[in-house]
């Protein structure tokens, strides 16, 4: 299974500091995403029973590696999955959360997100924010004494990534060769997903409207690195042969000018006749909320290739070793 996850190359970036941050995937390398992954797998297959009955959600799990351990978390941005899955998987780790909303912080009254980082450090042992611009996640973390993890920003999201890197070696499919198609936004996680291309060594094909693409430096990252990354403006020419066809809702909280977007994204929908462009064996990805008929047909969203469910799960058991990562238990 191991050898279905590394790439070429992948090197953990050592780095001469101390407290390991989280803020994209290239802060573990290639071969902590490989170590990442590799733990999540093992872990998710411990917690079932004998029998193979799954152990009850709150169960620690056997060595509880964090026990005493508090993770701060911080949102500027409204959350289902982020905020559960990294509360449920500090408790499974036999730590604790303490949940705060940005708003009703001091931070919301002008407090620097500098003196907050100086002082969440006092009192917790990491802290995973969800916020807007990417600066400000890079101001907590050059304030924080303890490890900061990024829980989404506009820039990136890689605990995203990390649970589809999951979902797709699950599915019996190797990151190195791997040929993802990319439909819809050039967004936050379309970065994240070129970035692990460049660390992971497989193929993405994005098709993107034009006026909606990514941040070109992640492209120009992963092929430095050496990973095949090709804009088209033609969906089926993106996701023509491809291993796993991912995509997202068209527009993120807050955006305006809604209609025009929409118009200029519906030729990227994810449908029947797409997909039946793929690879036989290709799975879909998306990392919800999904706004049905939309980014995907119900009949994508609910099919045999869609894996939703079980990435959404995934959140779960890659945030887990991303915290242990954090830490350096890995």
């Amino acid at each position: 299974m191991y050898g279905k996850i590394v790439g070429r190359g992948g090197v953990l970036h050592a780095g001469a500091r101390v407290t390991r941050h989280f803020l994209n995937l290239a802060d573990a390398g290639g071969d902590g995403i490989a170590a990442m992954i590799s733990d999540a797998l093992t872990r998710k297959a411990a917690r079932r029973g004998a029998d193979g009955t799954p152990w009850p959600k709150g169960r620690v799990d056997g060595d509880a590696p964090l026990a005493g351990h508090v993770l701060g978390m911080v949102f500027d941005k409204n959350s289902t999955r982020t905020r559960v899955s990294y509360d449920m998987a500090m408790r499974q780790l036999g730590g604790t959360t303490i949940v705060m909303e940005a708003g009703s912080m001091q931070l919301g009254r002008g407090e620097s997100i500098a003196d907050t980082a100086r002082v969440l450090s006092r009192y917790v042992d990491a802290i995973m924010i969800r916020t807007d611009d990417h600066a400000k996640i890079e101001e907590m973390a050059a304030f924080a004494s303890v490890p900061v993890i990024n829980g989404l920003t506009d820039l990136s999201h890689p605990s995203q990534i990390m649970a589809d890197l999951l979902t797709i070696i699950e599915s019996g499919k190797a990151l190195p060769g791997l040929k993802l198609a990319w439909l819809g936004d050039g967004n936050n996680v379309l970065h994240s997903i070129i970035e692990a291309a460049g660390l992971m060594h497989f193929e993405v094909r994005y098709a993107v409207p034009e006026g909606y693409d990514p941040d070109p430096r992640f492209a120009d990252a992963a092929r430095a690195a050496g990973a095949t990354i090709t804009l088209t403006r033609d969906a089926a020419s993106a996701a023509a042969g491809a291993d796993v066809i991912v995509t997202d809702t068209w527009v993120s909280m807050g955006q305006e000018h809604v209609h025009n977007k929409l118009a200029a994204m519906a030729p990227y929908q994810v449908n029947d006749a797409l997909m039946a462009g793929a690879a036989g064996d290709a799975i879909f990805l998306h990392c919800l909320p999904a706004h049905r008929g939309e980014e995907a047909s119900d009949s994508v969203l609910d099919g045999g290739q869609s894996r939703i469910w079980d990435e959404a799960e995934n959140r779960l058991h890659a945030q887990k070793s991303i915290l242990l990562w954090a830490f350096g238990r890995l």
